[in-house]
């Protein structure tokens, strides 16, 4: 049985709060105890735990590659939801080592934003070696609003080129979805109650186990109706997955929550870069819609853009808002998603709160708080040993460690 790891935290931010001089214990790869009384430490230093980035292409758009072979993206159709990112990632992408030396051992993979409905969205670990040691969990799926989907009329398939265009394009393959599993519903329960009452009436001699046979026969029949494209987004709009969505402008986000209460469908609103208004904010707020914010810092390259401001930030502090930070890798590289958080300083962020966005907060929103966000006895010890307040620029971790492995000593 391996001895524990013990890390006396001069500082704490445990993904809540802010504490000073404590001691964090750990055993194989659970955190199990949070004391004030110091002791005989392996690490000491000030303790973050382990950075999530909500939004990311790491491993889709690598280093050293031409734009040629990125992978973000594919043409063939405005909805692909059965398409996996984890299918198009490379871990030998540099990219992940330099975000794992910053701490940030977590990304939300996500499709580009080039189609309406991309693919699938899934939590990986970036400090995975390959493919099948990195899928932490299946969070739901990739859609986008706005300028991006409709710029892409000259890829493969049906391509509105108006927002008019690709939004009634989704919602007729939404309500088209929705008639089937209505009218297949409808024959899968006329035939129950055939059989009910053929049995009731003694018509069909059949026992307990024939009847038993008859129901699930039936119901698989339902099932093999939908083909696997349809099965897809049917998680969608019967609210068992979340579609992260792309969206910039105060317009396209109100759409977006007119289109979540249409449809009851459970969305995060994910960029947001133009909206200048507070209110906007607010209404997400209103209707349970959190914000993966970001990426911050980047160039506004398009004319959707041209009301991003990091002075935004302010408006997002102020609002009702529940909301996370993302990189957006590469847009912003995944290692500065520390570094997004000097814009909250500055409009007066306390620490704690400021580390929480990067921590905590991205695991509520991406539904791993479970496991992940804070250092807490339960939690799996994935965590980051500072040489000194990780909000300083210098800030370089003196250990990594990812459910309870010491993964990075130092340079």
């Amino acid at each position: 049985m391996a001895k524990n790891i013990i890390i006396n935290a001069e500082t704490l931010f445990d993904g809540k709060r802010k504490l000073n001089n404590v001691s964090v214990v750990i055993e194989n790869d659970k955190i199990i105890e949070i004391g004030k009384k110091r002791q005989k430490a392996d690490f000491t230093g000030v303790v973050t735990p382990a950075f999530i980035d909500a939004h990311s292409h790491i491993g889709m758009a690598r280093f050293g590659e031409p734009g040629a072979e990125d992978e973000a993206n594919d043409i063939t159709d405005q909805f692909l939801p059965i398409n996996d990112p984890l299918n198009s990632v490379y871990f030998d992408d540099l990219a992940f080592r330099e975000a794992v030396d910053f701490g940030v051992l977590y990304s939300c993979i996500v499709p580009g934003s080039g189609n309406l409905l991309g693919g699938r969205a899934m939590i990986i670990k970036n400090y995975a070696r390959h493919r099948q040691e990195a899928l932490l969990r299946d969070y739901g799926y990739k859609m986008a609003l706005g300028y991006n989907p409709r710029s892409t009329h000259k890829w493969k398939g049906t391509r509105p080129n108006t927002r008019m265009g690709i939004y009634g394009m989704l919602e007729k393959k939404f309500d088209s979805v929705l008639l089937k599993k209505q009218k297949t519903e409808l024959a899968r329960d006329k035939k129950l109650k055939e059989l009910d009452i053929k049995v009731r009436s003694g018509e069909k001699k059949m026992n307990r186990e024939d009847v038993e046979f008859e129901k699930k026969t039936i119901e698989k029949e339902y099932q093999l109706d939908f083909d696997c494209e349809e099965r897809a987004l049917l998680e969608l709009l019967e609210g068992r997955k979340t579609a992260k969505v792309h969206v910039h402008k105060e317009d396209d986000v109100l759409y977006l929550i007119e289109l979540a209460k249409k449809y009851q469908i459970k969305v995060t609103a994910d960029h947001l870069g133009d909206v200048h208004h507070k209110e906007i904010f607010d209404q997400l707020a209103n209707n349970d819609i959190p914000v993966v914010y970001g990426p911050l810092g980047s160039l506004p390259y398009k004319v959707e853009l041209k009301n991003e401001s990091y002075k935004n930030t302010e408006l997002l502090m102020k609002s009702k808002a529940h909301y996370g930070l993302m990189t957006d890798h590469p847009v912003i590289m995944a290692p500065a998603l520390r570094d997004s958080l000097k814009f909250f300083l500055i409009f007066g962020m306390k620490e704690e709160e400021a580390v929480s966005l990067i921590s905590y907060k991205n695991a509520a929103i991406l539904g791993i708080d479970d496991i992940l966000g804070s250092v807490e006895p339960g939690k799996l010890a994935s965590l980051t040993v500072w040489d000194r307040n990780p909000l300083q620029m210098a800030a370089y971790p003196n250990c990594v460690m990812a459910e309870g492995k010491v993964i990075r000593k130092g340079m």
